[in-house]
């Protein structure tokens, strides 16, 4: 499916999701009937690329708020001039953890996690710091009827507990990301298979990074089925791959994807500046 205007032109990227967006200028406000191609076209693919942008981080906080209010994070601090976004450093000398460096789906530990991220691009490695991300719909619509049967209308626990502890966050691993928040820990029940609110279709809504198990279950007896379930999810043919360029901006639905971080860029600065978008509780709907 392609979307064009007169000026914008919506380019997928990948079988399974993803597209490039040109003809845009996210430093204006857009319309009514823009901004309603922009987010037809998220529910669509659900990661989209703009290229090329100039954004303040002012034009950045503008453009999220379009989409939606802003979520902030428990875990991590906010810029501390800019309380909408998150500061996202690396320094060259920097080794060892990168922040977001495992598949996860946004504060899924929390009551209504984010609906979404604008995540835009200040200062790039010379080689290396893509993004991958994996459409959970597609996952949910590819398990057996008989998994499918299995997991609706299953609950699972999602649990965040001091993650400066729990990464194993060493001096200079992204630890100036991080509020000191060791004793927080917070446990939420959501469904396993959640029903999209724009679209009404399913998917499958664990990630390896906080679900812990399923509702009356041990974690012995949870953990083979997470780990088979989250293992399946991030099959080549259920993925994109995103290279970015300074000036690059993705836009994602929160979701109905996981997103994975990829850390292979050491030696050099990355910079890149966070806007979250607040979402909902997650539903099941027959």
């Amino acid at each position: 499916m392609n979307f064009h205007t007169p000026k914008v032109s919506i380019k997928p990227i990948a079988g399974a999701l993803g597209a490039e967006i040109s003809g845009v200028d996210l430093s204006r406000s857009m319309n009514e009937d823009l901004l309603s191609e922009i987010k037809s076209a998220l529910w669509e693919y659900k990661v989209l690329f703009f290229r090329d942008q100039d954004l303040t981080p002012e034009q950045h906080i503008t453009f999220g708020r379009q989409i939606g209010p802003p979520q902030s994070d428990l875990f991590v601090k906010s810029h501390d001039k800019y309380p909408e976004l998150i500061e996202l450093l690396k320094e060259a000398d920097d080794t060892g953890y990168n922040f977001g460096g495992s598949w996860h789906s946004d504060t899924s530990y929390l009551e209504a996690p984010s609906m979404g991220v604008a995540l835009y691009a200040r200062e790039l490695p010379p080689y290396g710091g893509d993004t991958t991300w994996t459409n959970m719909e597609m996952v949910y619509q590819n398990l057996s009827p008989a998994m499918q049967n299995m997991l609706n209308g299953l609950q699972a626990e999602h649990v965040a507990h001091g993650l400066k502890q729990q990464l194993k966050i060493r001096k200079g691993d992204y630890a100036i990301s991080f509020n000191n928040a060791d004793e927080i820990r917070i446990e939420v029940k959501h469904p396993v298979v959640r029903t999209h609110p724009e679209t009404g279709n399913k998917s499958l809504f664990i990630n390896p990074a906080y679900t812990y198990r399923f509702e009356d279950m041990t974690e012995e007896e949870s953990k083979p089925l997470i780990d088979f379930l989250c293992q399946f999810a991030i099959r080549p043919a259920f993925t994109c791959r995103f290279k970015w360029e300074p000036g690059s901006l993705a836009l994602w639905d929160n979701r109905n994807t996981m997103h994975f971080a990829i850390n292979d860029y050491e030696g050099h600065r990355r910079l890149m500046h966070r806007y979250t978008i607040a979402g909902e509780k997650p539903e099941y709907g027959v």
